[in-house]
């Protein structure tokens, strides 16, 4: 499987690794904010894809936290780019009962930062490409090496890290697979239309 998928762009994102140096997870949203310490909804759209009446009605339901002045900082995007990576082949409820099962509902019962979290992620996935790796079939062993220095802030976290992890990769694979896959029936005629 892994010689039919190609990472090429950056988890939750519509920028490619090549054109970004390489960057993913922490790298990635460091560059981000290099110079600031917030974005605005107009940058939020051009680096996810995702139209501003989406993004405005995510914070109004709660997935995400309201904008400080219009802008959103590092955690806020993280979460965005995650919920991204699996909104096209996961129920928007399911992401968030994800989230909040990995988090909680509010800053006291994070067991982990978004930006870690999403760093994490996108080292697992990196790691699943490898070229000497059997794809998901190393997710386990992937997730275990990317995780053996979190601590734990409460019991049972890193159970909790882990299994969101797991999720969120798998989803992430199965919306690439679901991209080759419309890649090559548009190549045989099909409808153009489709909506990523």
């Amino acid at each position: 499987m892994n010689s039919v998928l190609k990472m090429g762009n950056i988890p939750g994102t519509m920028f490619s690794m090549e054109k970004m140096g390489g960057a993913v997870g922490e790298e990635f949203l460091d560059k981000v904010y290099y110079i600031t310490n917030g974005i605005m909804l107009a940058q939020i759209r051009e680096i996810t894809g995702i139209d501003g009446t989406t993004l405005q009605n995510w914070v109004k339901r709660g997935w995400v936290s309201n904008p400080k002045n219009k802008m959103y900082d590092k955690e806020q995007l993280s979460r965005i780019l995650i919920i991204n990576m699996m909104r096209d082949t996961m129920q928007l409820s399911r992401i968030v009962y994800l989230m909040t099962y990995i988090n909680g509902t509010s800053e006291e019962d994070k067991i982990i930062k978004e930006s870690v979290l999403y760093d994490m992620i996108c080292r697992v996935i990196l790691g699943i490409f490898d070229e000497r790796s059997s794809g998901l079939n190393d997710i386990d062993k992937v997730i275990d090496s990317v995780l053996k220095d979190y601590e734990e802030t409460v019991s049972g976290a890193l159970k909790r890290v882990k299994n969101g992890i797991r999720v969120i990769v798998i989803t992430y694979y199965s919306a690439m697979i679901k991209a080759s896959a419309d890649d090559i029936l548009d190549s045989l005629g099909a409808d153009t239309k489709r909506k990523r």
